[in-house]
């Protein structure tokens, strides 16, 4: 057992004798308290060993459930595989094999569908795996990012990697006593996993886990801001973990912060920084974040307390520097490597631009776009398309878009609106606006509109980054054609005077 393990496992136990009747786990359906936390957690954990249950995958809604399976895991040498709920019937196939999953907690339906059979608990499927696909060794947990291919990618990682980045969050934030946690995101995904359930059990606090439709999830893309945020008013939860989207939905439907909250951690893609302005300026405690699932999530923070700069420091456990070509290369708490592929040794090299920025308190990281989505306009300007992309859905109008500009005279973008029903001349405004602060070489000239960009469709990941390969060949032939052909509607948008 890993030393991060028996720490945490330590941490809950004193819970449970400091507060036996603190509620550690409330759904809204059921909860529980410490006292009665890791007893329950031991009875599922006797339920995979009757089964010899070793590669698990855990597809269930936001829940008790969902989450005592997986700390149940957590406490074994079992694989837990969570399964994003917007994952298609192929993409499900896909993982089974890939992860060569014996095991299946979810509806007894899907499961029949994937292979499993019933066993004898009700609530696990199972088939037999005569030759499982290698492991690295000292996994515990896969979880499936999107691949540039489309095909998704199964990132392996130990115990040891995700509770080191727990307990780092659990340090910064304890000054603030935080009670209470309402889960927004997913718990198949891992920043949610480990911000929003590890964490909070390190700390004593409770977590709030409703179901993702009682938030005001529709789907797998659509997003009911008034409904979160009537949750948010009942639960009054001390933090939450968002990504950019959501912040900017729920921004919309609040003018004034909920007086609960002390932390919002933001992350998962890019943060404009008007977006963050506006959340300060309407007294959202926001904190800008960076990491990914290659490094179990966070890898740096801003510190409440402490001036707000790019996307923070370094957590306590994580070691991050600049590879002679501005690459954010990091060790500390890296994956083992992903499904298939080679072992992953020493220092991780994540694909993103950035600076080191020297402050009176220490380095922050200032993050300047991915080294693939950079592209390079007909006239040698680089240029990072999330910038441009910001600005665009920083209008109200403009709920996503897609910017390009690769060996082009002028760049283009796919919009779509907020309000399927807005009018060209509208939207070619809103267009003009976002030009007007940015220069030349980064303005939007032509654009059309777009399906709305979802997991479902392949063309967004479950943090919310676009899947700029899927999108792209969606619309290549759009995207590619000359710019007089292009430039439909007929408009300038480019915020410059006639």
């Amino acid at each position: 057992m890993s030393a991060e393990r028996k720490r945490f496992l330590a941490a809950v136990a004193n819970h449970a004798r400091t507060w036996p009747d603190r509620i550690a786990l409330n759904d809204g359906k059921a909860r529980l308290s410490y006292a009665e936390l890791l007893a329950e957690v031991d009875r599922r954990r006797e339920r995979l060993a009757a089964l010899d249950a070793r590669r698990v995958g855990l597809a269930l809604d936001n829940g008790l459930d969902w989450a005592l399976w997986d700390l149940a895991l957590l406490c074994d040498e079992r694989v837990a595989v969570p399964v994003p709920g917007f994952f298609s019937p192929s993409q499900r196939k896909h993982l089974v094999a890939s992860a060569g999953l014996d095991s299946w907690i979810g509806t007894l339906e899907e499961a029949a569908a994937l292979g499993f059979a019933p066993s004898d608990d009700s609530a696990i499927a199972f088939r037999t795996v005569s030759q499982p696909p290698e492991l690295h060794a000292g996994t515990a947990k896969i979880t499936f990012t999107s691949g540039t291919s489309g095909a998704p990618k199964g990132v392996c990682l130990d115990n040891a990697a995700m509770l080191r980045v727990a307990e780092s969050i659990a340090s910064l934030v304890a000054p603030l006593d935080i009670r209470r946690h309402l889960a927004m995101l997913p718990l198949a995904t891992l920043l949610e996993n480990i911000g929003g359930l590890y964490v909070p059990l390190w700390l004593g606090a409770s977590c709030h886990l409703p179901g993702t439709a009682t938030l005001g999830w529709q789907g797998a893309s659509g997003f009911c801001p008034r409904t979160a945020m009537s949750v948010i008013e009942s639960v009054k939860p001390q933090s939450l973990i968002l990504v950019p989207q959501l912040l900017q939905a729920l921004l919309a439907a609040a003018p004034e912060a909920p007086e609960s909250l002390s932390f919002v951690a933001a992350g998962g893609a890019r943060l404009a920084p008007a977006l963050l302005a506006q959340a300060e300026e309407r007294g959202w405690p926001v904190f800008e974040g960076y990491g990914l699932s290659e490094c179990a999530s966070v890898v740096c923070l801003n510190r409440p307390g402490e001036p707000a700069h790019g996307a923070g420091r370094p957590l306590p456990h994580a070691k991050v520097r600049l590879s002679a070509d501005g690459d954010v290369e990091i060790s500390g708490a890296t994956m083992l490597g992903y499904l298939g592929e080679a072992p992953i040794g020493g220092w991780y090299s994540s694909g993103d631009l950035g600076r080191l920025v020297s402050y009176p308190d220490g380095e922050r990281l200032h993050l300047d776009g991915r080294r693939r989505e950079v592209f390079i306009t007909a006239y040698g300007r680089n240029v990072d398309p999330q910038w441009v992309e910001s600005e665009l859905t920083l209008q109200p109008m403009i709920a996503q878009a897609l910017v390009h500009g690769e060996a082009l005279d002028h760049n283009r973008a796919l919009i779509v609106p907020r309000d399927p029903s807005s009018d060209d001349a509208s939207l070619a405004a809103a267009i003009s606006a976002a030009n007007a602060r940015l220069p030349d070489y980064a303005r939007v000239h032509a654009w059309r509109r777009a399906a709305p960009f979802t997991p479902a469709n392949d063309q967004l990941t479950a943090n919310g980054r676009l899947r700029r390969t899927s999108v792209f060949e969606a619309y290549r032939d759009w995207l590619t054609a000359e710019a007089e052909s292009a430039a439909t509607p007929s408009f300038d948008t480019t915020g410059a005077a006639s």
